[in-house]
């Protein structure tokens, strides 16, 4: 029997290699290695098997256009088969509609032309390949999570996104999604080294005339295409549109068409009669300042009532607070743009009185033009009266961009999770709505007069277990018979149970306040719940509820209303006239032209010359808005036995940061009056801070300065030049714009 002889590496003659290395050496190696592998591609090309492939290669060449579209064809059918999850729904769809399919068909077609630029053709035919089957492949994981599909606006919101990848992806589909994308690459780069390359003459003009002319007849192909109906560029619901028109289209869409096009007709003569001569510019109110209430508006997180559903059965009423609301004062259904997601849109319409029909397909216009452009909204209108402007959300300031949205809106602060105590979460991670009480009443205080306060609720949010995770629910859910839906319908149901009490308290807090108030709460979208409208009593997907509450003795008027109607239905009930576009809808709604003239007055506004602000000037110029009410405070700073730092003081959040010298220190929150630092050391004459911290890292608002000697600490006097506190993140956004 042989034995088998283990070498013993050579670490002391490596290391004198490495040592004794020379230029020459390094050339020499690639030089060696570049011939060794020019002589495998010759020896692979003079194989027998190649030589017999070589009259097949001939004609794959010359009929390459024809198989590329033939593997476009199978490249698209996968792709449907992925997003839509079966073999039989995509082959109804491409048997059903052959027109659509081929038409997405020659859009990934055309992405083929870019082969005949270069080389290595193979390798570049499977890197689009992937490219088009990791785009479907993304798509139809994200429909297993959420009704919206794939589309431009989530790359967008990555960054968003991938601080919430805890919420809808658990550790084991994290850990195959990582070696999958790992794995992908490495059998990448592999077949670009084992790919053959193109060994005939390369025309490399008359091929980057091909792409010209592929790409332009795939421009021409579909305005024929939205010309005889085949397609559409207007996506009513953008997850039906995905399924009529195909994925390839539809995310080609969201990708390029965005903001809202021209509309026929647009003049200043236009938009003169439009806006009656400025008049809709105007802001007034029939009230006096005695008389105008707070303004609140809810907007609850994938609410709507779940005795919508026809065949759920419930041990109790799953919203008593709301359903005693309902009886007692104005309400009906609440018509929003999109299911399951896009809860920024909704936000969108609501605070602007702009309806989202016009804009691309899939499109956030928060990121689109919100985050970097002022825009007047609910906040600008009611500030002109006098009135505070506030928000609030219990989840991330930089999500959907709020915070850059809401200043640029003209609020007045915005107090979002970073600024909460929160120490109760659901199952699933989000913060509940009860902490929200508390802190729209500190916001209330910042100002004497009246308040605008704009919440946004997270409690609600999907995506819902399909296993048992209540161990002892309030409600219990029957009339499924799938269990693992009616684990995710019982999961949501007392998740609703839990926000109707903090409907009920936040009623009796601000009644406490003994001031003539409004709360409109609403819910923003339908939960991911693969609901058809077959199953709602309203027979709408785009349905949830709504009610006004308030104590000023309102007429109770029932009836239904869309998300970009209720602000201005709110103020006109109020006798508030002011804001744009909310006079607008007051003036003209059921009126000749009210949806043309609405995308007119959008364009104008956002687009075009804002011609409708040349009498009056623009309602908001600049953003002023400041992040936080409070400020966070340091009393203390105690050196423990254990060589780490306690950092005391007030307002403390799990968001708060320790800096030390200006740089941020690894801080584990104790409670809201202490924070730990078990890795830092304070020497003397060090400056400390503490900052609240968002996502990318973003400063929000900060403590004062102090400076650390003889263990304690000694305030550092405020630099002139500094920012507004609360302000530091916009600011440091506006000098990055002007360099």
């Amino acid at each position: 029997m042989k034995r088998i002889h283990i070498r013993k590496p050579d670490i002391k003659g490596f290391f004198v290699k490495i040592k004794n290395l020379k230029r020459e050496d390094i050339k020499r190696h690639f030089q060696e290695k570049k011939e060794r592998r020019q002589r495998i591609l010759e020896e692979r090309r003079s194989s027998s098997r190649a030589k017999k492939m070589q009259p097949v290669y001939k004609w794959m060449n010359r009929l390459s256009l024809p198989l590329h579209f033939l593997l476009a064809c199978v490249i698209n059918f996968l792709i449907e088969l992925i997003s839509r999850l079966s073999f039989f729904e995509a082959w109804n769809y491409m048997v059903g509609t052959p027109l659509v399919f081929l038409y997405n068909a020659f859009l990934i077609f055309a992405t083929f032309s870019i082969v005949y630029l270069v080389r290595r053709r193979v390798f570049a035919r499977i890197l689009l390949s992937v490219f088009w089957l990791f785009l479907g492949t993304c798509n139809g994981y994200l429909l297993t999570k959420r009704v919206t599909p794939f589309n431009a606006q989530d790359l967008k919101v990555l960054s968003d996104a991938l601080e919430l990848t805890g919420n809808y992806f658990n550790t084991f589909e994290l850990i195959m999604i990582i070696i999958g994308v790992v794995a992908l690459i490495f059998w990448i780069v592999s077949m670009w080294r084992r790919g053959g390359q193109f060994t005939g003459k390369m025309h490399r003009i008359i091929a980057l005339g091909g792409v010209i002319v592929s790409f332009g007849a795939c421009a021409l192909l579909t305005d024929a295409a939205i010309d005889r109906r085949v397609i559409s560029n207007y996506f009513g619901n953008i997850a039906f549109a995905y399924e009529d028109y195909g994925f390839p289209y539809c995310f080609s869409a969201s990708l390029f068409n965005t903001g809202i096009n021209e509309p026929s007709g647009y003049s200043e003569e236009t938009m003169a009669e439009i806006s009656n001569n400025g008049e809709i510019t105007k802001s007034e109110t029939g009230r006096s300042e005695d008389e105008l209430p707070n303004i609140i508006f809810v907007q609850l997180e994938s609410f709507f009532d779940p005795t919508e559903v026809e065949w759920l059965r419930f041990s109790e009423d799953p919203i008593p607070n709301l359903r005693k609301l309902f009886s007692e004062y104005s309400t009906g259904y609440f018509k929003v743009p999109s299911v399951g997601a896009g809860t920024a849109n909704t936000e969108f319409e609501v605070l602007t009185g702009m309806s989202m029909r016009f804009f691309g397909p899939g499109e956030y216009p928060y990121k689109t033009y919100a985050k970097t452009k002022v825009l007047e909204s609910a906040a600008s209108a009611l500030t002109s009266l006098g009135y505070g402007a506030e928000a609030l959300h219990n989840n991330g300031g930089n999500f959907y961009s709020r915070a850059q949205v809401f200043n640029n809106m003209g609020f007045d602060h915005y107090t979002s999770k970073e600024f909460m105590n929160i120490l109760q979460t659901t199952p699933k991670g989000w913060a509940t709505d009860d902490i929200l009480v508390p802190n729209i009443m500190e916001s209330m205080d910042t100002t004497e007069g009246q308040d605008f306060v704009f919440t946004i609720s997270v409690q609600g949010h999907g995506d819902y277990p399909t296993e048992p995770t209540l161990e002892n629910p309030e409600i219990i859910v029957s009339g499924v018979e799938d269990e693992g839906k009616r684990n995710a319908w019982e999961y949501y149901v007392n998740e609703v149970y839990e926000m109707d009490k903090f409907v009920g308290q936040l009623i009796d807090a601000v009644e406490s306040r003994n001031e003539p108030s409004v709360i409109v709460f609403y819910g923003d979208h339908l939960p991911t719940m693969d609901l058809e409208s077959s199953d709602l009593k309203s027979k709408y997907l785009y349905n949830t509820n709504y009610v006004i509450w308030d104590n000023i003795g309102l007429e109770k008027k029932d009836g239904n209303i869309a998300s970009y109607q209720i602000m201005a239905d709110v103020f006109e009930r109020l006798d508030i006239h002011s804001g744009t576009v909310f006079n607008y809808h007051q003036q003209r709604q059921s009126t000749k032209n009210y949806l043309a003239d609405l995308e007119l007055l959008q364009y104008d506004i956002m687009y075009g010359e804002q011609y409708v602000y040349e009498e009056s000037g623009a309602p908001i110029t600049e953003g002023h808005m400041v992040m936080g009410v409070k400020d966070a405070e340091i009393t203390e700073a105690v050196s423990q036995l254990d060589g780490s730092y306690s950092i005391y003081g007030s307002n403390f959040t799990k968001q708060s940061k320790v800096y030390i010298n200006g740089e941020k220190q690894d801080t584990k929150f104790l409670n809201n009056t202490r924070l730990e630092l078990e890795e830092s050391e304070l020497n003397e004459g060090d400056t400390v801070m503490v900052a609240q911290v968002g996502s990318s890292n973003t400063i929000f608002r900060t403590s004062k300065t102090y400076e650390y000697r003889n263990g304690s600490l000694t305030e550092v006097p405020e630099d002139p030049d500094a920012p507004e506190n609360g302000r530091q993140a916009f600011v440091s956004e506006e000098e990055a714009e002007e360099e």
